[in-house]
């Protein structure tokens, strides 16, 4: 399923996610000290542009989205223990915990004349943690989430990635999603009722959880100075088993595509 982490950053967290916000390896490590340099509190990314994706779930069409991101890079707890790194050039590795947050906007028939007859959805955050294991050449993920507000249901989300660095400033990233999703999320974003196949004319379909999208994504970071740069990324899934096999997916598409390009900005704090 394609992410609606640019909403989430934009509603929600003043921007927190992810795309998901990670705290790299060491989790807690002792602070870095030096008689002659101070030592920052806090030291955190956050990046702001646009992008593109589909209006909704199996829709055929696009619409224009703010896309945002943030990505913790220094903690300083107390005098001797932090988490992250002072470095702007550090390459993390090892395994971290990370942030994971989604929100999807609400889907209203107001906005989508072909959905005319099915119940709107109103706007979901999806709320988790998850798990991120980093090479220089490669890494890996895992994040679950809870829809706190709006659907209810546990949404997962596991991948990984090829890294490579052709230039000093330039990090690039490929590598294959697999989107999971209980029953109820199923039935909340592909299902139709019978009172709502009566007034859309859409036959009944009551889905099952399971494996609903698979797809690669491909990214780019670029530092343009140790505190500015751009990122960016593409993305496409194929909507699989009863998500690709529901009549709302058949009034748009099983393939579906987005896009983000954002400038970051690094903030470094000390209190």
């Amino acid at each position: 399923m394609i992410s609606r982490t640019t909403l989430a950053f934009c509603l929600f967290v003043a921007p927190l996610a992810a795309t998901a916000a990670g705290l790299d390896e060491p989790l807690i490590a002792p602070a870095p000290t030096s008689p002659a340099v101070s030592t920052p509190d806090l030291i955190f990314t956050f990046g702001a542009g646009a992008g593109v994706e589909p209006g909704y779930f199996g829709a055929d069409s696009y619409e224009a989205v703010p896309a945002f991101v943030f990505g913790l890079d220094y903690l300083r707890l107390g005098k001797s223990r932090s988490i992250g790194s002072t470095d702007p050039d550090r390459i993390p590795t090892g395994l971290a915990p990370r942030l994971s947050l989604r929100v999807i906007k609400e889907r209203t028939a107001a906005d989508h004349p072909e959905l005319t007859g099915l119940n709107d959805i109103d706007l979901s955050v999806e709320l988790g943690l998850g798990l991120v294991y980093r090479q220089p050449s490669y890494e890996l993920f895992a994040d679950a989430r809870y829809g706190v507000v709006g659907h209810e249901s546990w949404v997962g989300e596991i991948g990984g990635d090829l890294v490579a660095r052709p230039a000093d400033r330039l990090k690039l990233t490929v590598g294959p999603r697999l989107f999971l999703a209980d029953g109820d999320y199923a039935a909340t974003y592909f299902g139709v009722t019978a009172a709502e196949s009566v007034a859309s004319g859409l036959a009944a379909f009551a889905p099952a959880g399971g494996a609903l999208s698979a797809g690669v994504e491909f990214g780019a970071t670029y530092a343009l100075t140790d505190n500015w740069g751009l990122k960016g990324a593409v993305r496409y899934d194929r909507l699989l088993n009863d998500a690709a096999s529901s009549p709302i997916t058949g009034l748009g598409s099983e393939h579906q595509v987005s896009a983000r390009l954002m400038l970051t900005r690094r903030f470094v704090l000390d209190f």
